[in-house]
């Protein structure tokens, strides 16, 4: 897979994102809101694969491109730059983080189909949301593994979900389509696929210093592709107003 990968985030998801893409032979774009210069060291560390910009840049260069930034600054997307591109949105709606938005609360629209309207000349297809960001990192698995995971995907264009399945297939998981972006809920927080199902046990009685450290350092758990799909099947939508 001949592919550049943009990158409009460097947080956690973006930054294991762009290390798996590395590992697997492609070339990416990292972007930041703080500057190319913040990236410096990540982007020395990945390599020569690897180059940092500005949010517009990485969007031109991207193939694909991930956009892993907190849901509140979506409108913040280079519309015009991402123009006729394959958006993969990772993002999720945390009110106490991003503010209220009406239409999220009462369940009317999906946080991409939120996404979607802003991008309106892109492909906006969900994925990499359901899972934490350690554990993508280490359940990636070659194709053929009998513990490779699955992850849900959803959008409305049958082409740009193809290319984002190929992407993901390449970085080390499998795929499971929920269907369009007004599907995407089923794998938003809250839900019985989001995040919990890769999660080992956690032992008790650790400290909150020792708490964090099991969760950066312990492996997921592999949840293969029918279990996603059972899953994400069992999701009930209920409102996130207060």
């Amino acid at each position: 897979m001949s592919t550049t990968l943009g990158l409009i985030g460097s947080g956690s998801i973006g930054t294991v994102v762009a290390r798996l893409a590395v590992a697997a032979g492609l070339n990416v774009v990292l972007s930041n809101s703080r500057g190319p210069g913040t990236l410096s060291g990540l982007v020395d560390e990945l390599g020569k694969q690897a180059t940092a910009a500005t949010p517009a840049e990485a969007a031109e260069a991207g193939d694909l491109v991930v956009a892993a930034i907190p849901l509140g600054a979506y409108d913040q997307l280079p519309a015009a730059a991402l123009a006729g591109r394959t958006v993969i949105d990772a993002m999720n709606y945390y009110p106490d983080r991003d503010g209220r938005i009406a239409e999220l609360d009462a369940g009317t629209l999906t946080s991409s189909a939120l996404v979607q309207r802003h991008l309106a000349d892109s492909l906006v297809v969900k994925a990499f949301n359901n899972i934490a960001y350690p554990h993508l990192l280490s359940l990636a698995r070659p194709v053929g593994a009998s513990d490779r995971s699955a992850l849900p995907i959803a959008g409305d264009d049958e082409s740009a979900k193809a290319r984002t399945a190929r992407l993901l297939d390449t970085l080390g998981y499998d795929v499971v389509d929920l269907g369009a972006l007004a599907d995407s809920w089923r794998s938003e927080p809250n839900t019985p696929v989001y995040v919990q199902p890769y999660f080992p046990v956690r032992p008790t009685g650790m400290s909150q210093e020792e708490s964090y450290s099991w969760f950066l350092n312990t492996p997921g758990i592999p949840v293969a592709a029918d279990r996603v799909k059972e899953l994400a099947d069992a999701a009930v939508r209920s409102s996130t107003a207060e």
